[in-house]
């Protein structure tokens, strides 16, 4: 219930039945292809992220809502970092903040504060919450489409040798790694951020037999979940 609250606080909307009209195209059928850039990517770091998935009515006034919060998020060590919007339906967001202290996070979701904006947020369906502790993210990314695979792994010791280990064959079929970590509580839930420099590799490639036998020697149950979504704002 704490991270479900925290989420309202997130993403809360002006409630009006408006939509937005996109304009980008379906990730489905949209290639892109980037050329990395020239500068030297920044070291590694390690953190930890609240990961919010939320449908809203309407971007903008979500925004405006969002922005007028900020002031109540820093003051419980929450900064905001990266806001997306999904590529089949841009009213779906991504909303990624790193937060300085676990048990502050969770204290604050469960405040009457937050109740209330999930209240009258206006919010659309049910949100997806995970709060991860991050011990690679970097900063370094040739394009702003990303896709976020969400997967249950047996070991994460395990799961984390082997995606090491296949950092190539990850380049080859168009990823560019950007993040990786596990829920704070369970570090059987583990998350993946990749920049995407060529989509028609990856998708086909999220596709292939080869990626299956390695998802599988690695430990991981079931098929993994995936959003594809475009950064929107950075911080």
């Amino acid at each position: 219930m704490s991270l479900l609250a925290v989420m309202s606080f997130f993403l809360t909307s002006c409630g009006d039945d408006e939509t937005t009209t996109s304009d980008q195209a379906n990730g489905d059928t949209t290639v892109v292809t980037a050329t990395p850039t020239e500068s030297v990517a920044p070291a590694a770091m390690s953190t930890t992220m609240l990961i919010v998935r939320h449908k809203v009515k309407n971007f903008s006034k979500w925004k405006t809502s969002y922005d007028a919060h900020d002031s109540s998020r820093l003051a419980q060590g929450i900064h905001s970092f990266v806001i997306g919007r999904g590529v089949e339906d841009p009213n779906m967001l991504l909303v990624v903040t790193k937060v300085d202290d676990i048990e502050k996070a969770k204290a604050f979701g469960k405040s009457a504060d937050l109740k209330k904006a999930m209240e009258a947020g206006g919010v659309t369906g049910t949100p997806k919450v995970l709060l991860a502790n991050v011990p690679f993210l970097t900063a370094a990314a040739s394009s702003d489409l990303r896709s976020m695979s969400f997967m249950t792994v047996k070991d994460w010791d395990t799961w984390k040798t082997n995606f090491e280990t296949n950092k190539q064959s990850r380049i080859d079929n168009g990823f560019e790694d950007r993040a990786y970590g596990h829920d704070v509580d369970d570090n059987h839930k583990v998350v993946y951020t990749a920049a995407v420099t060529d989509s028609a590799k990856v998708r086909a490639y999220q596709k292939s037999p080869e990626l299956k036998q390695l998802l599988q020697t690695s430990g991981v149950e079931g098929t993994p979940e995936r959003f594809w979504y475009r950064v929107v704002q950075t911080y």
